[in-house]
């Protein structure tokens, strides 16, 4: 796609191309900030476009974004720029029937709702995770349509608008766009959990923060697990990597000898999660897509959680992320490193015992399993017919 010189930016940008369209045309919008959004609309996107016939824009600030190379003829890709004045000057003047975007804090940053139109927001989770803990205070406060994940965000959602006396939004049964894209290409994996030698593959996925896993334990961990003999591979969450790039500097250069050591940067492959004999984290989302897909429980270390909304005990919920996680798998004490080679022994042998009640878990927690992205791109058609009349 040819690109066009925006008059807010020296960088080359499509915002005119996209401003030339008839609304029609632009009915329907999705934003993604970098490459790693796509993975949580891909289910919807292929409903609309692939077998409802509809056609959508995808705008991205990710000039290598894959999207924009797409050869589905009803996907018209439009790369606006990374520049927070060029992000800010086009949400305000956006005009569009229905905004579809993973990010939160809508009107907060950049993202402002637009100043010429009366667009529909909508909001598609891209983790699991609770409400009321893991986003700032405020978060979905301004969005028009939220799609949740499970009854825990309706939940939460809800008892968030009656305790600031908030206008109601329409919240929507969704589902969870990655769950089913990794549930989807499941039977295509055919890695093994241990290496050609016989050692079990151990992945270590935690979030992120000054006293994160990785952040504050990783170089021991590492060592304890290399010394008894697994295959470990560290991925690191992107805000790490972005962040904390010495840490990361730290542990590759340690064990960059070992052969049995691997970092794993790259996100947008989802190999290692289906190889892996055990994963290892904290209070990020990859551990219910692990346990919800590949059926196998989680090892969490009992870091102190990242708590983002200072008055999130207001809301009358436990968050799922601290509810569910000795249900899934086994919680240890930072403290318990030492042991953890007998813990991921002790634990796997036990697998049955975790499979039962991680499907039951996915039954209770989990709109649509497998099912999301028929439900999203029903009701994205549902609100563009009630906002064109």
């Amino acid at each position: 796609m040819k690109l066009s010189k925006s008059i807010f930016d020296k960088e080359e940008n499509d915002i005119d191309k996209f401003n030339e369209l008839d609304l029609d045309k632009r009915s329907i919008v999705f934003y993604s900030e970098d490459i790693s959004s796509f993975v949580y609309f891909e289910q919807i996107i292929h409903e609309l476009t692939e077998t409802m016939g509809h056609q959508i824009c995808y705008v991205t600030s990710a000039k290598d974004d894959p999207i924009l190379k797409s050869m589905n003829k009803n996907i018209m890709a439009f790369y606006i720029g990374n520049s927070e004045i060029v992000k800010l000057k086009f949400f305000l003047g956006l005009k569009a029937r229905v905004l579809i975007l993973t990010m939160p804090d809508l009107g907060t940053y950049h993202i402002k709702r637009s100043k010429t139109f009366p667009v529909h927001y909508v909001h598609v989770f891209h983790a699991m995770n609770s409400t009321h803990r893991n986003y700032r205070k405020g978060a979905f406060d301004h969005f028009d349509s939220i799609f949740c994940a499970g009854p825990h965000h309706v939940e939460e959602i809800k008892s968030t608008e009656q305790l600031y006396n908030l206008k109601q939004k329409n919240l929507v049964s969704c589902g969870y766009g990655l769950l089913d894209k990794l549930q989807k290409i499941k039977p295509l994996q055919t890695q093994e959990m241990r290496t050609k030698d016989g050692r079990k593959k151990i992945l270590i996925a935690p979030s992120w923060g000054k006293k994160g896993l990785l952040e504050t334990k990783g170089l021991e961990l590492v060592k304890i697990l290399l010394d008894a003999d697994y295959r470990v591979i560290v991925r690191p969450h992107p805000m790490t990597v972005q962040k904390w790039p010495k840490i990361i500097s730290r542990i590759e250069n340690e064990f960059k000898d070992n052969s049995n050591f691997e970092m794993e940067t790259d996100v947008s492959s989802f190999e290692s999660i289906y190889s892996t004999y055990g994963l290892i984290s904290d209070w990020s989302g990859i551990g219910f897509e692990y346990a919800f897909v590949c059926e196998r429980p989680v090892i969490y270390v009992d870091v102190p959680h990242k708590n983002n909304n200072p008055d999130y005990n207001k809301i009358p919920y436990e968050p799922l992320e601290s509810s569910i996680r000795n249900l899934i798998g086994k919680v240890i004490s930072p403290t318990e490193l030492e042991s953890i080679p007998n813990i991921i022994e002790s634990t796997y042998e036990n697998i049955d015992h975790f499979k039962t009640k991680i499907q039951e878990l996915r039954n209770e927690t989990v709109f649509n399993f497998g099912q999301s992205g028929i439900k999203g791109a029903q009701e994205i058609v549902k609100i563009l017919l009630k906002e064109k009349s």
